[in-house]
């Protein structure tokens, strides 16, 4: 085996790459251990020169400049990756106009509603009218010997009639059974004035085949015509990886994936979907270096929050709806799921003193506050009908009657509580120090909280200034989620990521699918939620095809690989675990070339332990 594996070393040049223990390298890590540790938390992992840059700025002033986000231009580069991602910058009524929906398409049959002007739009809506009037139809067909056992028939032809119009049959049957490099060098090659008109000529199972082999712009109308919705969960998650990917603004980036974990909801519940892009834009990000009590409050007015959590529909026992009602028709009651999780989640947490009572009475609070027409992404809005019109005691608070003031002094109270201030100093603790955090900074950090009026930037001064953060015991200490795992191998990399379609689903299989966390918890950043057997072969093969370049949508420089990949990706000495799991690997695979060897050492240094903690 020993001589195998020399073997393997010198065809790859791995001694010369040092992955052995280097004395140099060990005291560039001692030196710049703050440094690399900073990045590690306070970013989705250090590039290729940011240790350099951070050295030379200065550790304090990179960390005050990360805390001003509002201060730093932002990365150009950035905006060119989003701007083909519209549904981000629209309100939920625009997207549903855009990217309609089975109730606006039903508005249309029913002829309550125009077909849309633009010829693409309308060829869109035509068809979903046409799916839907064919499942009517098929509902109908309850006669036929054939309908009733329809499995035994031969599936009908594709028509392709009028796809011939525009394509030769050698180009349909390329694209119908080629390799994906033909298929992508046909829809490349396609005139532009006339793409619309092939895909949609193209058979509905012809383009969902294409899909992975289409150029981002043309996948996004072949989703338009097959089902538009799917076309802003695409949206979202390829804008939430760019922008962990490619901003400069890196510590914001993080804490909006931390809060917006703290106050999830769920896109696929029904009209979510329309609603979190808004949600995001305006709820989360403006606010997560800002007063708490305003995050609070854009989280409770948001109609996602108030569809996810049913609030929308809840009306107060004592309120005009509730009277109108009187047993004639079955009438909706007051729900408590958003007044639990608000109390149980988003601020005082499970041990935070409150009773069921207290649940109760804030629920008949939040009675009242809705969304116009969800259905059509409507916004909010308080409905004095729906709302309890009798006192309420919260907490030891009584609280008049005073319509939507009800709420908005629930979120005083419990924005100013206590129990508020340590639960949020434990969670930001715990994602950016520990998974258990200690007790000492926890109180330091929610007398910040309490004293600084929620103001989360001072929050996390206080913890970014203590000895807790930056003692030994938590260096490395930390393991990466999924989405921080592919994010930062990107990063190490420094990849080119031209279209993310398919990280964002490698992510998904990794077992975080972005924006679907189903529970209000959100994803977890405790280890324990993560670490799995399971988990860490797929992490392995993702990495391997990363490094090897078989990623689509991403481009690695794989000639900067010449260089040592470990003091390149993990920017300090791997572990002798790692360095001794490599050996074996390299042993029993036998890279041919030594650019096939540098490539799959990446991939083993990417997929190793050392690098899932930060």
């Amino acid at each position: 085996m020993m001589s195998h594996l020399r073997a393997a070393m010198a065809l790859t040049g791995i001694a010369a790459l040092g992955l052995l223990a280097s004395p140099a390298l060990q005291t560039r890590n001692q030196k710049d251990r703050q440094i690399l540790h900073a990045l590690n938390r306070l970013t989705f992992g250090p590039e290729p020169g940011d240790i350099e840059r951070v050295e030379k700025m200065g550790l304090r002033n990179w960390i005050e400049q990360q805390l001003n986000p509002e201060r730093m231009s932002q990365n150009p580069e950035l905006a060119v990756k989003l701007q083909p991602l519209e549904t981000l910058a629209m309100v939920p009524g625009e997207i549903v106009e855009r990217y309609p929906n089975r109730p606006l398409v039903q508005q249309i049959v029913n002829g309550r509603r125009p077909l849309p002007s633009d010829p693409f739009l309308r060829a869109v809506v035509e068809n979903m009218v046409f799916r839907s009037e064919t499942r009517k139809a098929a509902k109908a067909e309850t006669t036929s010997a054939v309908s009733a056992d329809s499995s035994q028939e031969a599936a009908p032809p594709e028509p392709l009639e009028r796809l011939r119009r525009y394509l030769d049959e050698n180009r349909i049957q390329t694209l119908r059974q080629g390799s994906r490099a033909d298929k992508e060098a046909i829809l490349a090659a396609l005139p532009p004035d006339q793409v619309d008109s092939i895909l949609i000529a193209m058979p509905p199972a012809l383009r969902k085949k294409l899909m992975p082999a289409a150029p981002p712009s043309m996948r996004r109308r072949m989703m338009l015509l097959d089902a538009p919705q799917r076309a802003v969960t695409y949206d979202l998650w390829e804008g939430k990886t760019y922008r962990a990917i490619y901003s400069d603004r890196q510590l914001a980036e993080v804490l909006d994936d931390f809060w917006f974990n703290h106050f999830n909801v769920f896109l696929d519940k029904g009209q979510d979907l329309y609603m979190v892009p808004q949600y995001e834009r305006e709820a989360i990000r403006p606010h997560v270096l800002g007063k708490f009590r305003d995050l609070l409050e854009a989280t409770a007015k948001s109609p996602a929050m108030l569809f996810f959590l049913d609030n929308w529909e809840s009306v107060g026992p004592h309120s005009r709806a509730a009277e109108r009602a009187n047993g004639k028709t079955k009438k909706r009651g007051l729900n408590e799921n958003y007044a639990r999780e608000l109390m149980e989640l988003h601020t005082l947490g499970v041990n935070g003193g409150y009773s069921q009572k207290d649940v109760i009475e804030v629920a008949r609070c939040f009675s009242g506050w809705t969304i116009q027409q969800p259905r059509l992404g409507g916004e909010f809005a308080f409905n004095p009908n729906m709302h309890d019109t009798g006192a309420k005691f919260v907490l030891g608070h009584k609280i008049q009657a005073g319509g939507m003031e009800d709420g908005e002094e629930v979120l005083d109270i419990l924005a100013r509580h206590p129990a508020t201030a340590k639960h949020i100093s434990f969670q930001l603790a715990q994602r950016f120090v520990s998974d258990n955090p200690p007790e000492a900074l926890i109180n330091r950090m929610a007398r910040t909280f309490l004293e600084k009026d929620g103001d989360l930037r001072e929050v996390m001064k206080t913890m970014l200034d203590s000895p807790e953060f930056w003692s030994d015991a938590q260096y490395l200490a930390k393991i990466k989620t999924p989405f921080e795992m592919a994010v930062s191998a990107v990063r190490a990399l420094d990849a080119d990521v031209d279209d993310a379609f398919a990280l964002t689903n490698c992510i998904a299989s990794l077992g975080q699918p972005l924006y679907r966390k189903q529970e209000p918890t959100g994803y977890s950043s405790v280890a324990a939620d993560w670490m799995n057997s399971a988990a860490l072969l797929a992490w392995l093969n993702f990495s391997l095809a990363l490094a090897r370049n078989q990623m689509p949508g991403i481009h690695v420089d794989t000639t900067r690989l010449s260089e040592n990949p470990a003091r390149m990706l993990l920017m300090r000495e791997p572990s002798a675990q790692t360095v001794d799991a490599m050996h074996q690997a390299l042993d029993a695979q036998k890279p041919k070339t030594a650019e096939e060897g540098r490539q799959y050492l990446a991939g083993l240094v990417i997929g190793s332990p050392d690098f899932q903690r930060h």
